[in-house]
């Protein structure tokens, strides 16, 4: 089975899409940040550092320092599809990624997001 395209893309091509998406909705770029290391368990620095090498989305998620054990409190519809049922662990990384994303263009309070 050929892997799906998205492995292969950098986190740094489509993080701007992200802060565009969040700033558009009067979310800011920290914020976005912010859900990414929370998610993934890097820190500023170690993110910086990840966009700046144009790291692909599949070792993006593998080198993840702590990938948040409350992350699979993530529900919901992404792209038609039921993040819950992705079996794919990197295509379902990924799409937890997109759906926070959404969450905060949506203008859902940071605390809700981050499932505190």
């Amino acid at each position: 089975m050929t892997k799906h395209r998205i492995y292969s893309v950098s986190v740094a091509s489509v993080y701007p899409h992200y802060v565009a998406k969040a700033e558009k909705k009067g979310r800011t770029k920290g914020e976005v940040d912010e859900i990414i290391c929370w998610l993934t368990g890097y820190s500023q620095q170690t993110l910086d550092d990840q966009l700046a090498k144009n790291t692909t989305f599949e070792n993006f998620f593998a080198q993840a320092p702590q990938m948040n054990p409350s992350r699979s409190l993530i529900t919901g519809v992404i792209c038609g599809v039921r993040v819950e049922e992705i079996q794919e662990t990197t295509m379902r990384e990924i799409r937890y990624l997109d759906k926070l994303i959404d969450e905060l263009a949506k203008g859902k309070a940071m605390e809700k997001i981050l499932r505190q």
